[in-house]
């Protein structure tokens, strides 16, 4: 390879526009913004601004400021009571042992869970998530305890 200034790459840098400075430049008078009228041929405006009607972010409130992605929250996972008849007697139902046992899978495991009264217990448990009432009732009538 040779490196004579002859055999560099050219390099092409356009120089800006210069707006504005005189009829004699091309791009005097109204500086390619078409006709002087308007705000736009005046200055530049922000994307949002609407010609003083409020923006169209304030008309939708959930989707900006405090607690931005409250309406997006997941919602806990939530367990059946026959479920829990495929664990053991004395067991301790906990969010480690339905892992384990395969109750909860498909990356809902970070989720919030909660039992709820659907169907009917047939199994003494030790259950450490919370529960409604029934659930409660329900687990204490065959002798287990219900720990928050």
């Amino acid at each position: 390879m040779n490196n004579f200034l002859s055999n560099l790459p050219k390099v092409n840098i356009k120089k800006k526009k210069r707006l504005g400075r005189g009829l004699g430049s091309g791009k005097g008078s109204k500086s390619g913004r078409g006709t002087t009228r308007h705000q736009k041929a005046r200055e530049s405006i922000p994307l949002h601004f609407e010609g003083g009607q409020g923006r169209i972010v304030k008309k939708f409130p959930l989707l900006r400021g405090k607690g931005k992605n409250n309406s997006i929250k997941e919602k806990a996972f939530v367990i059946d009571l026959e479920v829990l008849n495929n664990l053991k007697d004395n067991s301790i139902v906990s969010r480690e042992t339905l892992i384990k046992e395969n109750i909860i899978t498909n990356g809902k495991e970070k989720l919030p869970i909660k039992i709820l009264a659907n169907g009917q217990l047939k199994k003494k448990l030790i259950v450490k998530l919370p529960v409604s009432k029934k659930v409660k009732e329900a687990v204490e009538k065959l002798g287990g305890q219900v720990e928050p």
